[in-house]
C-alpha cells in the first residue's frame, strides 16, 4: 500500500509529484509535441500529417505529400526552434520527415 503524505500541496505540485513518481513525463512530452505541431503548423500542414512520433529527441513526422515534405525540409532548424519554444524546453534535437 502506498504511503500517505500529510503535506498540503497545491494542485500543480501534487500533479508534478504524481507524474514524476509514476514516470509519466515521457508520454506527456509525446502528447505535448503532437499538440505543438498541430498548433504551429496550422490546418494546411496538419491535413497532410499522417503520424507524429517523438523518440529519443528525434521527431518523426509522416506526411502524405512529397511536395510538402520537401518544402518543410528546407526549414527544419526553424521548425525545431519553434517547437522547442512552444514546449518550453529543449526536447527536440532532430526532425525526420517521411
Amino acid at each position: 500500500m502506498a504511503k500517505r503524505e500529510n503535506d498540503n500541496l497545491n494542485m500543480k505540485e501534487a500533479l508534478s509529484a504524481f507524474i514524476q513518481k509514476n514516470k509519466l513525463q515521457g508520454g506527456i512530452d509525446k502528447v505535448d509535441t503532437r499538440e505543438a505541431w498541430k498548433a504551429l503548423m496550422g490546418n494546411g500542414v496538419d491535413n497532410y500529417t499522417t503520424a507524429i512520433e517523438l523518440r529519443n529527441g528525434t521527431l518523426f513526422v509522416s506526411l502524405s505529400s512529397s511536395v510538402l515534405r520537401e518544402e518543410l525540409s528546407l526549414g527544419k532548424s526553424k521548425i525545431i526552434t519553434m517547437l522547442n519554444e512552444e514546449l518550453g524546453k529543449n526536447l527536440i534535437k532532430k526532425i525526420v520527415l517521411r
